[in-house]
């Protein structure tokens, strides 16, 4: 079987190099380069090709014989490697100079250039090193920010959703040679039985599996992307303090003045390893200023689409009028000034510091009471859909009245055809090209 195209670039095969670590002054930078020249690359740059997978200490020189650097180098043959190609790292002292030159050197080689963004990850899926479902966990963990995320990008990244995915469709593929059995031997006296029962059961099982992942999608979303959390209530309700208490800095005007807050401010934070994006919004009054009416419909729009409100009332106001969330903590904030705290609230004071700790304790339970002990199986819409259309052409099959086994075969092709796409057996160019667009140059 010949090797597949890398589709990547107009120079299919040509070995690629890139800086692979963070950019900037570092005491350690990797320089990574995988394709067919590498063992000529090494032996040119570093004098030798050093032991597979063996760390080896070497003076680095350019094509004039000076000095680059001294390096720890290491090769990785193919197809034993990251990409399938034979793979050299290069850990070299992380100044711009040093880099710059190393890059120089290696691309002024034949038939070595600069890697494009997400190619060295590309060709590992190209050579069915990693599969697409674990090419996107692969991309939120360099992504992640937060320990769920991490949990939920590693388990993604060693194959979780690819591995279900072959499962199910080994159901349907069992489930389909039945349907073809019934279709092509009916008249045969070795198959026997009632096969479409049979196959209708397959395809139940695996039509309840896929359901039941695609109940887990919007938690493995939000982790991915983050939980919303919105402040809001009448104006000096003291949602601006509150918010600079959680980020633990000024991010926020703070004014005794109503209406300081006009508009939504977001704040990307990591709440005890859930990523939280925390909104503070317009205060909640009528108004004849068409910009802060403006920005109470917004904070409205926000409270309605949130995963948890803080429902703020300042301790000495008024109970706050905001229609009530399904998922809603009501907070008295100023608990330092004199007050009453409702039945079902939490007294709160930005100034002291007073009831932050068990405010940050209630967040996290509601985020834990969202989520279910294992990280979800499905993180992204691209997925969901994929599901979401095997799922529905299952449900058609299982419903199906005419019984007519050419027709129910059909729904389960469609289904396994759906699920493929899962794992990247069949995926439209565009959606690969932007998938690896992603990638930082270097992974």
């Amino acid at each position: 079987m010949s090797e597949p195209e890398l589709r990547v670039s107009a120079q299919p095969y040509k070995t690629i190099v890139a800086v692979s670590s963070g950019a900037g002054r570092s005491g350690v930078a990797v320089v990574r380069l995988s394709g067919p020249q590498v063992r000529f690359a090494l032996a040119t740059i570093a004098g030798c090709v050093p032991p597979a997978r063996r760390a080896t200490l070497r003076r680095l020189r350019d094509s004039e014989g000076g000095l680059i650097d001294t390096a720890l180098i290491l090769y990785f043959p193919g197809p034993a490697s990251f990409t399938g190609e034979d793979v050299a790292e290069f850990q070299v002292h992380g100044s711009r100079a040093v880099l710059s030159a190393v890059i120089a050197t290696l691309t002024a080689l034949p038939d070595v250039r600069l890697a494009e963004p997400g190619e060295f990850t590309r060709r590992a899926f190209e050579a069915g090193k990693l599969d697409l479902a674990a090419v996107e966990g692969l991309a939120d963990l360099i992504d992640s920010e937060t320990e769920w995320q991490r949990r939920q990008a590693l388990r993604q990244m060693e194959g979780a959703l690819g591995e279900a995915a072959a499962t199910w469709r080994g159901r349907l593929i069992q489930a389909m040679a039945l349907l073809e059995a019934e279709i092509d031997f009916s008249d045969e006296g070795d198959v026997s039985g009632p096969v479409i029962a049979q196959a209708v059961a397959l395809v139940a099982e695996t039509h309840r599996s896929l359901i039941d992942a695609l109940g887990s999608f919007r938690t493995g979303e939000r982790v991915r992307d983050g939980f919303i959390v919105v402040l809001a209530g009448p104006p000096n309700a003291g949602k601006s303090s509150l918010l600079n208490a959680l980020a633990r800095r000024d991010v926020a005007i703070v004014s005794d003045a109503p209406g300081t807050t006009r508009d939504a401010i977001e704040l990307r934070l990591d709440l005890r390893g859930w990523p939280v994006t925390l909104i503070d919004t317009a205060g909640l009054r009528d108004s004849e200023d068409a910009i802060e009416a403006e920005g109470v419909r917004r904070a409205l729009a926000l409270g309605a689409r949130a995963d948890l409100v803080l429902r703020l009332r300042a301790i000495d106001s008024a109970p706050n009028p905001f229609v009530p969330h399904a998922r809603e903590l009501a907070i008295a904030t100023k608990a330092d000034l004199p007050g009453r705290v409702l039945p079902g609230e939490m007294p709160v004071s930005a100034r002291s510091g007073a009831g932050i700790e068990a405010l940050l304790n209630a967040i996290e339970a509601e985020f834990a009471g969202l989520s279910a002990p294992e990280p979800a199986l499905l993180t992204r819409e691209r997925q969901r859909r994929a599901v979401a259309q095997g799922a529905e052409a299952l449900e058609r099959m299982i419903g199906a009245r005419h019984r007519e086994a050419e027709l129910l075969a059909e729904d389960v092709r469609l289904a396994v055809r759906a699920l493929e796409r899962l794992t990247g057996r069949i995926e439209s160019e565009d959606v690969l090209d932007a998938l690896f667009a992603d990638f930082c140059i270097g992974k």
